[in-house]
Order: C-alpha cells, then sequence, then structure tokens
C-alpha cells in the first residue's frame, strides 16, 4: 500500500541539469535514473536522534534533518531493503529490524554492517532499548538480546509462549512483549524470563505499546486501545470514540496518547478515556506509525508522511524525497506518463519523470492495480472496481455498474471494447466503462491477471489456470497450454503475430497460427516474470528480484540489462517514445533509454536460488487477496498450506513436485472471517510457517 508527492521546484532543475551534464560528460556509463518520484510509500517505522528523523519503509532507511521537509535515502550497506520493520537508537548506534536481521549504523545512516551473529530468526519487527541491552522481536523466533550493540544475540524466551512479537516497550526494569495471539507478556530480569500478563486483556493480537509514567497502553488488531496501571497485572479496555479498533501505533507527548490507525489518527488527552478523531488534511488515513519531536507529532502512513505541529489539529504532508512507493502499473499518452501505486493512488508526470503531479480527484480508492487507456479515456483498474478520467486525472468517475467483482486485475482495449480482468472473471464494457457485462463462458480459471489484444483475438492470463484464449469478445474461451508447464501468468505481452507470456517459470512464446507454447528462458536467470513490454522487435521483461531482461531475437536470448538499477523488483514496464519505464516494489519509477539498452549490453549474472525459503506474505495486512513467495533450490515436492488460529486447514495452495526457481502463488480470504491465519511451507526437509492477517 503506497505514496504521495511535493514539487521540489528549483532543485529538481538542478538535479536534471547535472544529470544531462553527467551524460553528457561520460555517455559510455549511461545507466538507469530513478525519476523523482512518485514521492511517499508505506512508512513502517520511525527513529529519533536529536534533529535526526529516520523513517523505516519498503524501500530502505530515509533520513530528513528538517523536520520532514525533504529526504535522503541512507541504504549504503543495508543489504535487506525489502521491508523495514524497526528503529531504535542507542546512543550513536541506530539500529534497523529488516526481513533479512539487525543492521547496525555509527553515523547516522551512511553505512550499514549487519549484526546477526547469533540471531536465527531473522525476520525482525520490533525493537527496544534498556540501558546496554539491545531487544530484538522476532516473527517466530520470539526475543533476542544483545549487550554488545548487536555483535552477537542470545534468544531470551522462557516463559515467552507466544514467538510472534510485533511490539516491544521499556518501562523503568520492566519489558513488555506484545505477541500474535499471545498478549503481553513481562519481563522484569532483562528478559531471563517472561511472564503473560492479559488480565482483562479481551484481544490478544497487540500490535502496538506505549509508557507514559505509570501507565502502559496496548493497540489491538481489532480491540483498540487497553490501559494498565499496575504494570500489565491487569488491563482495561479505552476505546470511548475510537471508531476504529485496528490500532498499528502508538505514541505519547505529555498528557497526550495518539493512536494510529486504519482510519487515520486519534487523540486522547485523558489517558484513553476518550478519544477525538484528528485528521484534518491527513489524505492517507492507513497509519502504520508514529513519532513525537518536540512539538511534532509524524505518522507514517501508507501514503508517506505527514507533520503536525498542533496535535494532530492539522497535517501537512512532508514526502519531498522519500520515493519509496510500490508502483503497480504503468500507462504511456503521447507525452503524460501515468503511475498507479499502492496505496497512494494516481500520478501524472509530463516531463518524463522530472516531477510527478497526485491526481486523485473523485478516485476513492488508492489502491491502483492496473491502467488502460482508449483515445481521451484514462482507466484505472482497482480494489474497489474501475475509474474513468477523461482530463488526464485531472478527476475521475467510478463506472463499476454491472462489475460484480470490482478487484480490477487487468485491463485491455480492443476497438471500442474494454475488457477487465478481475478476481472473479473477465467482464467486457462496450461504452466506456457505462455498463458491464461478465464474459466468462468456459474460462474454468476466473483469477484474471493479464489481458493482451492480438488482431480479434483476446488472451487471458490466469491465476494457475494458464491461458484463455476468445475469439468473439470473450463470448466464449478456450483454454490453450500446450506447452506450458507453468501456469501461473502473471503477464502477456503481444509483437506482430507473438504472443508472449511472464509466468513464474519464465517466458513462453506462442505464435497466432501455432497451436502450442515454447519455453525461451536462455540467459533469463531470473525466472520470476511479473511484467513484460515490447517495442518493435524488441522484448522486455520485468522480474521478481532479478531487475529487468531483454531480448531482441523474440526471446531466443535474454541479456540482463540493469545497470544503476537498484530496486530490482519490477511490477510493471512501458515504453514511451525512447525511453523504457519501470515501476518497481518500493523505489518509485526509473527510466532509461532504449537506445543505450539496445546497442549496449551489460551483462550480470544472478543465482539461482540455493536455498529454500518462504516468505512474508504482501499485502499484510490483506482484503481479500494476498500474494506468497517461496523458492525452491532443487526440484522438489512442495506443499504449501494455510491454517487457521485454531490449527485447522483452511486451503491447500500448492501441492505438487516443482523445478528449481521462485514462485508466487495468491491466496483469497473472500470468504472468511477477519483475523490471523498461518500459511506453512513443506518441502524436501524443510519446514517453515508464517502468520498473516486478514482485515475487512
Amino acid at each position: 500500500m503506497i505514496t504521495t508527492l511535493q514539487t521540489v521546484g528549483g532543485h529538481r532543475l538542478k538535479l536534471l541539469v547535472f544529470f544531462f551534464m553527467l551524460a553528457m560528460i561520460n555517455p559510455l556509463h549511461a545507466q538507469w535514473l530513478q525519476t523523482n518520484g512518485p514521492y511517499g510509500g508505506a512508512v513502517t517505522c520511525f527513529a529519533i536522534s536529536g534533529t535526526n528523523l529516520f523513517a523505516g519503509t519498503g524501500g530502505g532507511v530515509f533520513l530528513s534533518t528538517n523536520n520532514g521537509t525533504s529526504w535522503t535515502q541512507v541504504n549504503n550497506g543495508l543489504t535487506n531493503t525489502y521491508v523495514v520493520y524497526a528503529l531504535a537508537v542507542s546512543g550513536t548506534n541506530l539500529f534497523a529490524g529488516t526481513y533479512g536481521g539487525v543492521f547496525l549504523s555509527t553515523n547516522n545512516g551512511t553505512s550499514w554492517t549487519q549484526v546477526n551473529n547469533g540471531l536465527t530468526n531473522t525476520p525482525v519487527l520490533s525493537l527496544a532499548v534498556s540501558g546496554t541491552s539491545i531487544f530484538a522481536g522476532t516473527l517466530g523466533g520470539g526475543v533476542f538480546l544483545s549487550t554488545d550493540n548487536g555483535t552477537s544475540w542470545t534468544q531470551v524466551n522462557t516463559g515467552l509462549t507466544s514467538a510472534y512479537i510485533h511490539a516491544l516497550a521499556v518501562s523503568g526494569t520492566s519489558i513488555f512483549a506484545g505477541t500474535s495471539g499471545g498478549g503481553v507478556f513481562l519481563s522484569t530480569n532483562n528478559g531471563a524470563s517472561w511472564v503473560q500478563v492479559n488480565n482483562g486483556l479481551t484481544y490478544t493480537y497487540v500490535n502496538a505499546l506505549a509508557v507514559s509514567g505509570t501507565s502502559i497502553f496496548a493497540g489491538t488488531l481489532g480491540g483498540g486501545v487497553f490501559l494498565s496501571t499496575n504494570n500489565g497485572a491487569s488491563w482495561v479496555q479505552v476505546n470511548n470514540g475510537l471508531t476504529y479498533t485496528y490500532v498499528n501505533a502508538l505514541a505519547v507527548s505529555g498528557t497526550n496518547l495518539f493512536a494510529g490507525t486504519y482510519g487515520g489518527v486519534f487523540l486522547s488527552t485523558n489517558n484513553g478515556a476518550s478519544w477525538t478523531e484528528v485528521n484534518n488534511g491527513l489524505t492517507n488515513t492507513y497509519v502504520l506509525s508514529l513519532a513525537i519531536s518536540g512539538t511534532n507529532v509524524f505518522a507514517g502512513t501508507a501514503g508517506g508522511v505527514f507533520l503536525s505541529t498542533n496535535n494532530g489539529a492539522s497535517w501537512t504532508e512532508v514526502n519531498n524525497g522519500l520515493a519509496n512507493t510500490y508502483v503497480l502499473s504503468l500507462a504511456i499518452s503521447g507525452t503524460n506518463v501515468f503511475a498507479g501505486t499502492g496505496g497512494g493512488g494516481m500520478f501524472l508526470s509530463t516531463n518524463n519523470g522530472a516531477s510527478w503531479a497526485q491526481v486523485n480527484n473523485g478516485l476513492t480508492n488508492t489502491n491502483v492495480l492496473s491502467l488502460a487507456i482508449s483515445g481521451t479515456n484514462l482507466f484505472a483498474g482497482t480494489e474497489g472496481g474501475v475509474f474513468l478520467s477523461t482530463n488526464n486525472g485531472t478527476s475521475w468517475t467510478q463506472v463499476n455498474t454491472g462489475l460484480t467483482n470490482t478487484n480490477v486485475l487487468s485491463l485491455a482495449v480492443s476497438g471500442t471494447n474494454l475488457f477487465a480482468g478481475t478476481s472473479g472473471g473477465v467482464f467486457l464494457s462496450t461504452n466506456n466503462g457505462t455498463s458491464w457485462t461478465q464474459v466468462d463462458n468456459g474460462l474454468t480459471n476466473t483469477i484474471v491477471w493479464s489481458i493482451a489484444v492480438s488482431g480479434t483475438n483476446i488472451f487471458a492470463g490466469t491465476d494457475s489456470g494458464g491461458v484463455f484464449l476468445s475469439a468473439d469478445n470473450g463470448r466464449s474461451w478456450t483454454q490453450v497450454n500446450s506447452g506450458l508447464p507453468n501456469t501461473n501468468v502473471n503477464a502477456l505481452a503481444v509483437s506482430s503475430t507473438n504472443i508472449f507470456a511472464g509466468t513464474e517459470g519464465g517466458v513462453f512464446l506462442f505464435t497466432n497460427n501455432g497451436t502450442s507454447w515454447t519455453q525461451v528462458n536462455s540467459g533469463l536467470t531470473n525466472s520470476h516474470v511479473r511484467s513484460l513490454a515490447v517495442s518493435g522487435t524488441n522484448i522486455f521483461a520485468g522480474t521478481d528480484g532479478g531487475g529487468v531482461f531483454l531480448s531482441t531475437n523474440n526471446g531466443t536470448s535474454w541479456t540482463q540489462v540493469n545497470n544503476g538499477l537498484t530496486s530490482t523488483v519490477v511490477q510493471t514496464l512501458a515504453v514511451s517514445g525512447r525511453s523504457l519505464f519501470a515501476g518497481t516494489w518500493g523505489g518509485g519509477v526509473w527510466r532509461r533509454p532504449l537506445s543505450e539498452m539496445i546497442t549496449s549490453v551489460e551483462r550480470f549474472l544472478t543465482d539461482v536460488p540455493t536455498d529454500f525459503g518462504l516468505e512474508q506474505n504482501y499485502p499484510n495486512p490483506f482484503n481479500p487477496t494476498t500474494n506468497i513467495m517461496y523458492t525452491v533450490p532443487g526440484r522438489e515436492y512442495v506443499n504449501l498450506t494455510v491454517y487457521n488460529i485454531l490449527g485447522e486447514k483452511i486451503a491447500t495452495l500448492v501441492d505438487e513436485e516443482k523445478a528449481p526457481g521462485k514462485y508466487t502463488v495468491t491466496f483469497d480470504g473472500s470468504g472468511l472471517p477477519s483475523g490471523v491465519y498461518f500459511y506453512r511451507l513443506h518441502a524436501g526437509k524443510f519446514n517453515e510457517t508464517r502468520e498473516m492477517v486478514l482485515v475487512k
């Protein structure tokens, strides 16, 4: 979920001049350049050290020395930037808890060192400092303690019956741990032993903890805020006026207590006895983190950082330079580049990415999964259906009549026909979205990730069902999977009479006159293909972690073209004039000249998986679908199963032999209640379980 933007003005001009001069001076070293946005992105945590404000995001760590007016990315040596879950300051040391463990910076983030010795469970969700002790709360491994600035870690779990630690807080000699399903645990001996302190805590999924004098506050998932005035011996629910009870963050400033929820920020001035919503100017109300610095209150949202200098009475967006956006879709119309983001809505650039403007007026759902252009009409497919703009995004109108499934994963235009691929099949509109008709006859797999048009043929790429073909505008469909061993089709592209399918097992080629698919993966060292784009006879593939690959011979061979591209999870690709744009996962939009890649190819090797792995699902929390990624180093029989909190099997997502590679599977919780679920991967001797949260 993500994004937002502010104009940089003169500074942006200086950057453009600098890049232009650099290109003129050293043309042989041109490379991918990160455009100036879209700004914002998911801000999961904060840390404050003097006048330095640090933000942990989906794109690493950012630093502001001027109260958020501008931000600089400080990731040198931070090799795991997928998500920074936690930040903590101890003297001159800054610690970052990431999916890959703990990193330490002793110079305000200028450089980082991984400090994982003894940390046997590396997804670190929370951090806390108590004197010379550093505590790390992990995903599945409980709590770890370091007394030597992270040089070594010891697991301290005696009495801790829940191993998923979402929050840590220190009150004097007391250490509190907020867990998933186990409530709150207390240690009074530096973690040597723990005691569960849940009396009165009726909701035991604890996302956040905060200390104010002798008061301990616990923010829960679904139960709002609880208060203890006796070191956790007993708890009282304090929710009067708190209309959103999914609490992600808590922060204390004097007598003011702030709660960050899925519905914005709430303020209590009486220890939680009553709450007031304080969202004026907070245009993104999915609040993930909070921080207090003097009279400044910072809210980290799914759309970047907001600042209030008056206790939440009003908020100002402060995202300049905070380019960690999840870009899910791109579209080009003349000189206009449109970027659809996760949580931040739509952005427009009219100058090749030099600057971006958020264009969300009327766009009530800001998770933009797909885009399509038909003449002067711009269509956005979101989790809330289809929206139409006839004025380059200045305003939007929802066009959902007849669209019974509003999770729109893909869009395609064929003449006057507009097709929408959803998590519930394909829909057709012949009147610019004014009305829709479901056209699913023969489409046995109804999660449609991609749609492509080739002449009178419509191709639909599905989740686990492969490719379906319709020659009659969707009235009937035929499965065309011969030769297609990987049937999770994330992307489709058309080049003349050739159809390319991007799957979790690489790229496959199909010709209009053919009857089967041919795998065309030579040189494609990352086979999880998320996106495809065509420029003349050139095919580009965006991959999951491998960046961008180019084929100039219809897929016969591929070359990696990543020079300068530090964000290598490429969600979407689009060609605009002489440039290729790449929308990335947590790194915003990047641009590179087409001629440079085609005429001067650079090769960098990437490794095939050497270990089994099960990654955290995204998005999380989710509603109703989420993606689960896993890796298999050798051919193995793989079982991936989902369980509820009682240990009952909910769904089997994978139960088959898999070739070496990285895979993604989608879990749909449409028919399930909100709550905590677990997914377990069993492959060979490898077993791992992770948790996910469904929120409706």
